[in-house]
């Protein structure tokens, strides 16, 4: 019979594999600073040193770091996503950011179409109050607030979708976009305009989430997807112009009757 004997687990390893999922899925994320061992102790309901024990697991595993005299942090483990070389590369040709939009169509598409089946109240719970933000954001004149909840509002519904894969894959991919390596954010947000031409293209996307409605969630996502591809296009031909133009009239300022 295929039956063995249960083994009594170690408080340890219990402690190891609730850190663990809380990693997994997203809700201890890379940078983030755990509790003090007194209280993660307490919280848990272990001793320290079955908390000790299982810190220094998760340490090894790579997915935890001690800091001296700050605390055990969330291990950085969407740095090894792309290789340096391949993050350089994406960095110095124009066709990546292209690439990477339509990427984000497909698999921001899919999360929000889940995320509007699968995600559970609590999930749209989350999702209207980054947009709550979004829209409080969107009065201040300096666009940085709400730039950084535009990442906030769509790494949110990857989160509903419960896919863990595609949550880690796509946060390493919005990472990569803090850094500037595909483009500058703050473009988007530079003319009042397109400011609100996003905040309602993200009104529209989270009101279908909030009605459960599949197909217009992911299609409002594609849509903002496509306007942001297309602003940016414009963008970059409009930098090309200014280019020649700072030509033309450098030549004429110096050119004789």
């Amino acid at each position: 019979m295929p039956f063995q004997p249960i083994q009594p687990e170690k408080l340890s390893t219990a402690v190891t594999r609730q850190i663990e999922q809380l990693i997994l899925r997203g809700i201890l994320r890379p940078g983030e600073r755990l509790p003090s061992e007194r209280e993660l102790s307490d919280r848990l309901g272990v001793s320290r040193p079955s908390l000790r024990e299982a810190i220094a697991d998760l340490e090894a595993k790579g997915l935890l770091t001690a800091k001296a005299g700050a605390g055990v942090f969330v291990a950085d483990v969407l740095g090894s996503a792309f290789a340096p070389a391949l993050v350089q590369l994406f960095a110095s040709h124009d066709e990546a950011v292209f690439d990477y939009l339509s990427f984000r169509r497909d698999m921001e598409g899919l999360a929000a179409e889940r995320a509007a089946r699968l995600g559970s109240d609590t999930d749209l719970r989350v999702i209207q109050t980054v947009f709550d933000k979004m829209v409080a954001a969107h009065a201040k004149r300096d666009p940085s607030d709400e730039a950084a909840l535009d990442a906030e509002f769509h790494l949110s519904i990857i989160e509903a979708s419960h896919n863990v894969v595609m949550l880690h894959m796509m946060r390493s991919m919005y990472q990569l976009l803090r850094e500037g390596v595909f483009y500058n954010r703050q473009i988007m947000f530079r003319q009042r305009l397109t400011r609100d031409m996003l905040l309602e293209q993200h009104e529209r996307i989270n009101t279908a989430l909030q009605a459960r409605e599949a197909t217009a969630a992911r299609a409002a996502v594609e849509s903002h997807l496509d306007f942001v591809e297309t602003a940016l296009r414009d963008n970059a031909k409009a930098a090309r112009n200014e280019a020649v133009a700072l030509q033309r009239f450098e030549h004429e300022q110096n050119r004789k009757p």
